[in-house]
């Protein structure tokens, strides 16, 4: 949220008194000009898209938490149908993993073990034949060699099922269920995030007010961060005048002061805000001497439920010596 005034109003809040820039209209009174500015939000979107549609005109009241704009959500809808697919694999290999091993695949590694100790019975035999037959002079060496090379290899595949059958009875690593687990809850965070960028393709105003600037049309792609409409909030008004240090002393916060209009109309205005810091005099004071001379930035908070206070609006404001400080208004 930030200030508003028309053109150059933010520069060009002066204070003007009876005889020039300054001056008081009796010993009690203290008289400042200035411009009212007043709260504006600039609504953009969080979402990159084509503006789909736009529901508000320049001029148009709209409530918080009104829709003013609408991104096309197809593309987020796409991702959304991809992502709900991953979770759902991800969820599934999971509980895949906690079901452990099938029956049907222990009873299938229990049998290949029951095979391969069968087949060493056997190479075990027919080695023991060989050496006998060697050692009569009845078979070669060669002969041996081979029942003992079919016999190591009938080991191996013994020592290999003996070990399908030892991890299908464990079931899953931990590790491999936590890694399961895990991409599990990154596809339900994907999900969060593809959710909750389609439901900011929908832009809401975050106040009541009136739409004073529109900076984006229907059909144009916009950035995250680009505007779309400027929302003004006319009730929470204030009028910025300048003060020399010589008359702070007239100056306190919650002070009460008489705000009036060109038109002649009256209100009443209560000091929410004076400067900390001196600056210089705004730049549409016309005489040299008076550019020159340092001032203090005063906000007078405004009544204006009515709208009857326009940003940019030049306004004068009366303020009473000794006057009774009030509860003040946060200062903006």
């Amino acid at each position: 949220m930030k200030s508003t005034s028309s053109g150059a109003a933010v520069a060009a809040l002066a204070i003007t008194l009876l005889g020039g820039c300054t001056g008081r209209a009796s010993d009690a009174a203290l008289r400042a000009s200035g411009h009212v500015e007043a709260t504006e939000v600039r609504i953009s979107s969080k979402v990159a898209g084509r503006l789909q549609a736009l529901r508000v005109d320049e001029g148009a009241t709209v409530a918080a938490g009104a829709e003013v704009a609408k991104v096309d959500p197809v593309d987020l809808e796409l991702a959304l149908g991809v992502a709900r697919a991953d979770r759902d694999s991800a969820d599934a290999q999971l509980r895949l993993l906690l079901a452990g091993t099938r029956a049907e695949e222990i009873a299938e590694a229990e049998a290949s073990l029951v095979q391969a100790q069968a087949d060493l019975l056997a190479a075990s035999k027919d080695l023991e034949r060989a050496k006998a037959l060697v050692e009569r002079g009845s078979a070669t060496v060669k002969a041996r060699d081979d029942a003992l090379a079919r016999r190591d290899v009938a080991a191996g595949r013994a020592d290999a099922a003996r070990e399908r059958l030892r991890k299908a009875r464990a079931g899953a690593r931990a590790e491999e269920i936590d890694a399961a687990r895990a991409r599990l809850a990154g596809a339900e965070a994907r999900i969060a995030q593809l959710a909750q960028q389609l439901a900011d393709t929908s832009v809401t105003s975050p106040l009541a007010g009136i739409v004073t600037e529109k900076i984006a049309e229907a059909g144009e792609h916009v950035a995250p961060g680009g505007t779309i409409v400027v929302v003004t909030d006319v009730r929470d008004a204030w009028l910025s005048v300048y003060v020399p240090e010589p008359d702070l002393d007239w100056i306190k916060i919650g002070q009460d002061a008489a705000v009036v209009t060109d038109g002649g109309t009256e209100r009443r205005g209560r000091v929410t805000f004076v400067a900390s810091q001196a600056e210089f005099t705004p730049k549409n004071v016309q005489t040299k001497d008076e550019r020159v001379k340092l001032v203090f930035k005063v906000k007078i908070s405004l009544e204006n439920a009515d709208g009857l206070f326009k940003p940019g609006m030049p306004a004068e404001a009366v303020l009473t010596r000794g006057g009774t400080p009030t509860h003040a208004a946060p200062a903006r």
